[in-house]
């Protein structure tokens, strides 16, 4: 069996920070044999810069997946062309610098992995992601029938039904973006593993990853505002999927939540 790791959107320094450690732990413990990561709030809440992909990846992390935010970071476009371990949705136009998708070869079998976003309250508005995703996961099929799939998007109604479109197909669809772990993790009718967000890899004491004050006054004055980072404690969400690396299909999901705290 593979036991696939899942962290959702990793914000800033304080998020990298606790996200690396857990990495590093899961995969010494043998808790985790493929780890993917969100890594499109890395960069100071903003996107992801070369240097912390590399760094990601020295850490032992398998893929980077990404979303609305993945152009933030100038120097992304040109990197992102040369590293295929950092993807981009697969729902943009064609031309578009990377790919949404991968297939690598591990211990156990090859492993594909699918970045897909949404189109509700998104930006910007990208093909449609049921057709683009169920294009890409047929192709994938053809090398492996292990196929994790990120859905990046805002709302709960959108990411199941991309879950229900592909339940059978892929081995798991985990949503991102929201920041907020759900508790609705489930092995769906056709065998695909589902949870609608992972959560984020950020400080505990914020507002989706944000320090708490600046949030809060925005709210109470509607003012233009900046919203650094938060820092101290953090918290390390997401989800583990164990896969049958002949059928593809998962045999469980449960929710990773783990409590780093400041080094």
């Amino acid at each position: 069996m593979i036991r696939l790791l899942f962290l959702g959107d990793i914000v800033g320094e304080c998020g990298r920070t606790a996200a690396k450690h857990v990495v590093s732990q899961v995969l010494k413990e043998g808790f985790a044999d493929f780890v993917v990561v969100n890594g499109e709030n890395s960069a100071n809440g903003r996107g992801i810069s070369p240097k912390i992909a590399i760094d990601l990846l020295r850490t032992g992390v398998a893929v980077i997946t990404t979303g609305d935010h993945v152009w933030d970071q100038k120097e992304t476009p040109a990197y992102i062309a040369t590293e295929p371990r950092l993807l981009r949705p697969v729902n943009y136009p064609a031309g578009t610098p990377g790919s949404g998708s991968i297939i690598l070869d591990t211990a156990k079998g090859k492993i594909a992995v699918l970045n897909v976003q949404c189109r509700t309250f998104m930006q910007p508005i990208l093909e449609n992601p049921f057709t683009t995703a169920l294009a890409e996961v047929e192709r994938l099929r053809a090398e492996t029938p292990v196929i994790f799939v990120d859905v990046h998007g805002e709302t709960t109604s959108e990411k199941i039904a991309v879950g229900r479109y592909l339940d059978g197909k892929v081995s798991a669809v985990v949503g991102t973006h929201t920041h907020v772990q759900t508790a609705d993790e489930q092995i769906l009718q056709g065998g695909t593993a589902f949870l609608c967000d992972a959560g984020m890899c950020g400080p505990v004491n914020s507002i989706l990853g944000r320090e708490h004050g600046p949030v809060i006054q925005k709210f109470l004055d509607c003012m233009p505002s900046k919203f650094p980072v938060g820092r101290g404690q953090a918290k390390v969400c997401g989800a583990l999927v164990v896969i049958d690396p002949v059928t593809g299909l998962a045999s469980s999901i449960e929710r990773f939540h783990r409590i780093v705290e400041e080094s």
